[in-house]
C-alpha cells in the first residue's frame, strides 16, 4: 500500500517501536548493491545481502515501512493468490513443486527473521479463510485436499457449524484454518529488520528519492536527493513506486486503494474471535480482520479504483465491519487509513532482472510473507545463484492493456465487473 502521509495516520505508526530517521543522502557515494525501496522487500533484500558479505546501501524516499509494509492489514497468508491446484495445472508437477516450496516456504522465512533478530512485532498464529458462499467452502475443501495430498501441507476444514470456534459473525458457510499463518505488527517488522540490516553494515538513507538508474555495464549510477550512487548490483523494491523508477514496468502493475481502519479496545473482543486468528473472506472484494495485541479490531473492508480516497475513511469501512459484525455497527474507530496495492494481471508477483538491476513488485495484496522471500532470493542472484530467483522470474506475466494512459481505466473497468459477481 503506496500512498501519501495523510492516508497513514494508522495504528500501527502510532504503536511503532522506536527508530532514529536516517539522514537523507547528500554526497557520493558507492557500493556492491544498491537497494531501492525500505519495505519488506528491500529490507530483508539488503540485510541477505550484507550476511553475504557484501557492501549495501538502501534508499528509502520516505521512511522505513512507509508503504503496503508499514500498513497493511498484518495477515501472514501461506502461498500465492493462486491455489497450488491451479499452479500444478497451469504449470505442471515439477513446476508447481518448486513454487510450493518457494511460496509456502516463505512462512518459515519470516518465522526465522523474527525469531533471529527478537523482533518485538506481536506475531500470532493462525489465519482462517472464510467461505462467503456454500459453493466457496467446496472449492476450499477441495484446494485443502490437494494441498494435503499432494505437497504434504495441512491445514483444518472447518465445517459450519464449527466456525464459532474462530468467528462470530458474518454468517460464514466453514473455512480453512491455517495454523502455520496467522497474523503481526507489520511496521513493527519492517523497523526490526531495519535494525536487523544497520547491525549487519548496511547503511539506510530515508527521506531519499531515487531516480532512474543508468546502467553503464560495469556498474550503475543513481542520482537520489542531492546525492549520487555508484553500485555493482541494483535491487528494485519499491512495488507501487516501481514504475515511476523504472518506467518499463509501469504497466505490469495497477495500483489498488484498500482501507483499514483500528477500533477502540474491545471488551468482549475474544468472543468475536475466540481463536484469535486472522480472518479473510474469499470474495473478490475481501474483508479481513484479526485483533491487535490490545484487542482493537482491525479491519479492512472494500476497494476503491481510483486514488482520491473517501472523505471519512472510517465511515467508508464501518459498513463493511456492520456487515460482518453487527454489534460493532456504531463501536468507537480509533484510527482510519489506507493505501494502494500493486496487482499483476494474473495476481502473481512479477520478478526479473535487467542486466545489473533485478526487481520484484506487484505482490496482488498476498505479500506479507512471500516479499521477505522475494528479497532474499534477489540477494541470492545478485552473487550468481539464479535457481530459486528465476521460479519467480520465469512466471508468465503480460502488461495491462491501454499504454500509460488507458491502462488504470481498463483494468477499472475488469475490477469493477468482479466485484459485482461478489453481489449478486
Amino acid at each position: 500500500m503506496s500512498g501519501s502521509s495523510d492516508l497513514n495516520q494508522s495504528y500501527y505508526a502510532a504503536t511503532a517501536q522506536a527508530w532514529e530517521t536516517q539522514a537523507a543522502l547528500a554526497c557520493a557515494e558507492d557500493c556492491d548493491v544498491a537497494v531501492i525501496g525500505g519495505g519488506f522487500t528491500g529490507l530483508s533484500a539488503a540485510l541477505a545481502c550484507a550476511e553475504k558479505g557484501l557492501s549495501v546501501i538502501l534508499l528509502e524516499a520516505q521512511t522505513i515501512g512507509f508503504g503496503a509494509s508499514g500498513r497493511n492489514g498484518g495477515q501472514l497468508i501461506p502461498g500465492l493468490r493462486w491455489s497450488m491446484q491451479e499452479i500444478d495445472a497451469e504449470f505442471g508437477r515439477e513446476r508447481a513443486q518448486a513454487i510450493f516450496d518457494l511460496a509456502y516456504g516463505a512462512v518459515d522465512r519470516v518465522k526465522h527473521r523474527i525469531a533471529e533478530h527478537h523482533i518485538q512485532c506481536d506475531a500470532k498464529a493462525g489465519h482462517l479463510e472464510a467461505a462467503y458462499r456454500p459453493a466457496h467452502f467446496d472449492a476450499m475443501q477441495r484446494d485443502a485436499a490437494f494441498l494435503a495430498q499432494h505437497f504434504g501441507w495441512e491445514a483444518q476444514i472447518v465445517q459450519p457449524q464449527d466456525i464459532g470456534r474462530h468467528i462470530h459473525g458474518g454468517g460464514y458457510h466453514g473455512g480453512i484454518y491455517d495454523p502455520q499463518g496467522g497474523h503481526f505488527h507489520p511496521l513493527n517488522y519492517a523497523l526490526g529488520l531495519a535494525q536487523a540490516a544497520q547491525k549487519a553494515g548496511v547503511r539506510i538513507y530515508e527521506n531519499t528519492a531515487a531516480q532512474t538508474p543508468a546502467d553503464t555495464g560495469t556498474h550503475v549510477q543513481i542520482r537520489a536527493g542531492v546525492g549520487t550512487l555508484a553500485a555493482k548490483h541494483v535491487i528494485m523494491a519499491a512495488d507501487t513506486w516501481t514504475g515511476g523508477i523504472a518506467p518499463e514496468l509501469r504497466s505490469y502493475t495497477v495500483p489498488i486503494m484498500n482501507y483499514i481502519i483500528a477500533t477502540a479496545p474491545l471488551p468482549d473482543a475474544d468472543q468475536l474471535l475466540p481463536s484469535d486468528a486472522a480472518v479473510a473472506d474469499c470474495r473478490f472484494v475481501l474483508n479481513y480482520f484479526r485483533l491487535s495485541a490490545d484487542k482493537r479490531l482491525i479491519f479492512g473492508g472494500g476497494e476503491k479504483y481510483v486514488q482520491t480516497p473517501p472523505t471519512d475513511i472510517g465511515a467508508f469501512v464501518r459498513k463493511h465491519i456492520a456487515e460482518v459484525f453487527p454489534s460493532l455497527a456504531d463501536v468507537p474507530i480509533d484510527y482510519a487509513w489506507g493505501g494502494a496495492v500493486g496487482v499483476t494481471m494474473n495476481r502473481l508477483p512479477h520478478m526479473g532482472r535487467k542486466g545489473n538491476l533485478f526487481y520484484a513488485h506487484g505482490f496482488s495484496g498476498h505479500g506479507a510473507l512471500v516479499t521477505t522471500l522475494a528479497g532474499e532470493l534477489m540477494a541470492e542472484a545478485v552473487v550468481g545463484t539464479m535457481s530459486r530467483f528465476d521460479v519467480f522470474a520465469n512466471l508468465p506475466h503480460i502488461r495491462f492493456p491501454g499504454g500509460k494512459w488507458l491502462a488504470r481505466p481498463l483494468a477499472t473497468l475488469g475490477l469493477l465487473y468482479y466485484a459485482m459477481l461478489d453481489r449478486l
